[in-house]
């Protein structure tokens, strides 16, 4: 396959999962928090707010605000990811009007709101996450914790959550019921946990290395497919003497099968070891923030040190 054909194959299926993550999202919301007045944070939070309040459609809600958000952010995030988040305000759109009309006489978990805002939650943040690794979001707040998670290295759930606080906490002024509010703030935790796990679940790195005698041609085959680079180390072997080459490769998690099936074919007697890494930074996976952690940022740093961070 080449690399056009990839890159198509790539975007059908950004698409795609976007698409699943959407609907995910408004099972969540109009199943199980909506029926039961159960609050929820960004812009569906806001939708649900003037709904209960004043009757107004959901999806009204949503759009508008969207819409505005989306015009402000574009030459910040870029036309790929507007693209990609205009198409899922638009199913996410489509899919709570077609939901909203063909349950309206379905209210599940009525007398159970606890258990209503856990599932909620679930579906909710799995959906946002789900957007999210794909390169779209639900709009609303995803927006500006893009924004900000493209600069600042903060976790997405985190900037959602700190950002949703404020909106789960107005919904007292329609219910008057702070019950209903401890629902919501337990909604925003669960999601945000969901968003996080599906993110970075999706994002994950692992790294091999591999001792073979045909390391060669391990590494000629893994840069053909998956199409990643391998790195020749001279080792040592403590107990036989023997000089060998070890290859350390860095792959997604999703391309892990492959690379055992070439090394399986290869030489099914090479050494192998797998590890999951946090983080990697570079070409062919994510890239650098605009500013280091601050983790990194430390008095003890030497100016040398200081200006390789670029701090």
């Amino acid at each position: 396959m080449n690399i056009e054909k990839k890159k198509i194959v790539q975007e059908i299926r950004d698409y795609l999962m976007i698409a699943i993550g959407m609907i995910s999202y408004c099972i969540g919301w109009i199943l199980f928090l909506l029926p039961n007045e159960i609050p929820t944070g960004a812009v569906p939070g806001i939708a649900s707010l003037l709904f209960w309040a004043t009757g107004i459609p959901v999806q009204v809600t949503y759009l508008a605000i969207n819409g505005l958000l989306l015009i402000a952010a574009l030459k910040i995030l870029g036309a790929k990811f507007m693209f990609k988040t205009i198409y899922a305000v638009a199913v996410l759109t489509l899919a709570t009007t077609y939901v909203q009309t063909a349950t309206m006489d379905v209210h599940l978990l009525q007398d159970q709101p606890f258990m209503a805002s856990i599932i909620g939650a679930i579906f909710c943040g799995s959906g946002i996450g789900l957007g999210f690794a794909f390169h779209g979001s639900t709009g609303g707040t995803d927006i500006i914790a893009a924004i900000v998670n493209k600069y600042k290295d903060i976790s997405l759930g985190r900037v959602i959550m700190l950002l949703d606080i404020v909106i789960i906490t107005c919904s007292y002024l329609v219910f008057q019921n702070w019950e209903k509010v401890i629902y919501g703030y337990v909604v925003l935790s669960v999601t945000s946990f969901c968003i996080d796990q599906v993110f970075q679940s999706m994002h994950r790195s692992v790294q091999f290395f591999i001792i073979s005698d045909k390391y060669k041609e391990i590494a000629s085959r893994i840069a053909v497919y998956p199409h990643r680079g391998a790195t020749v180390l001279e080792a040592h072997g403590f107990h036989t003497g023997h000089e060998v080459k070890m290859l350390f490769v860095m792959a997604k998690r999703r391309e892990s099968d492959i690379i055992f099936s070439i090394i399986r074919e290869i030489d099914p007697k090479a050494f192998v070891t797998q590890n999951t890494v946090i983080g990697v930074y570079g070409e062919g996976f994510d890239q650098f923030k605009a500013a280091m952690p601050l983790r990194y940022r430390s008095h003890k740093l030497t100016p040398e040190q200081q200006a390789l961070l670029g701090k």
